[in-house]
């Protein structure tokens, strides 16, 4: 069955770059996100990752974990590691999933079903679709799903830009318009009425029509 949005996320158990892991108890209570990589040693995965690296503090800061994966070994993870830090300048302190049997990029969809059960011989082309993003929240529910092509880094800021509208909606019952930017006015839902906004909204809102309400940004 295809992962969908608020799917639970599929649990298992992995070898990191530092040690077994099983992902449910390794997300605990927080939120975490799950991005994927086609190979070792290619040159975008290489940018991602120390990027990725170098802002870690970000998701952090939004209590959100960090696990990378591909479908090679943990020995290689670290030795990659290795030159992430000599050309990026910044060292991958968070965990990678080795995934040499593919068992996990299937588990996420990540590649067909009828793929070869092993990662020997494979190039980063025939692991194309495995440059995935998954959030998941503390319900260990997808949030988000993005799966990239291999010849295009990801926007890492986007990402986070996305993780502040989830924890927002979380929290605060409302949704963010198209471009928003963290601080800027956000949207009341439609199923909050005017009468329970008041309470929370006492200061007040924008109506520019009936469903759609803009206010101030709430605090998280």
């Amino acid at each position: 069955m295809s992962l969908r949005l608020n799917s639970t996320a599929p649990d298992f158990t992995a070898e990191t770059t530092q040690g077994t892991i099983h992902f449910h108890d390794w997300i605990g209570e927080g939120w975490a996100m799950l991005f994927s990589h086609p190979k070792d040693f290619t040159p975008v995965c290489t940018t991602e990752l120390g990027y990725m690296a170098s802002i870690e503090n970000e998701f952090a800061k939004r209590n959100c974990k960090i696990i990378g994966l591909s479908v090679d070994p943990v020995e290689s993870h670290l030795k990659w590691e290795k030159d992430i830090e000599e050309i990026q300048g910044v060292s991958v302190n968070y965990p990678m999933i080795g995934d040499p049997t593919l068992a996990i990029a299937k588990l996420y969809d990540m590649l067909p079903e009828e793929e070869p059960n092993t990662s020997e011989g494979r190039t980063a082309a025939t692991n194309q679709t495995v440059r995935s993003v998954f959030v998941i929240g503390p319900d260990k529910k997808i949030k988000l799903q993005l799966t990239y092509p291999m010849t295009t880094g990801r926007n890492f800021h986007e990402i986070l830009r996305v993780l502040d509208s989830m924890q927002l909606t979380a929290a605060h019952k409302v949704a963010t318009p198209a471009n928003w930017k963290n601080g800027e006015d956000v949207i009341i839902v439609p199923a909050v009425s005017n009468e329970e906004a008041q309470e929370k909204y006492p200061q007040g809102w924008k109506t520019v029509k009936p469903y759609l309400r803009l206010v101030s940004q709430p605090s998280k």
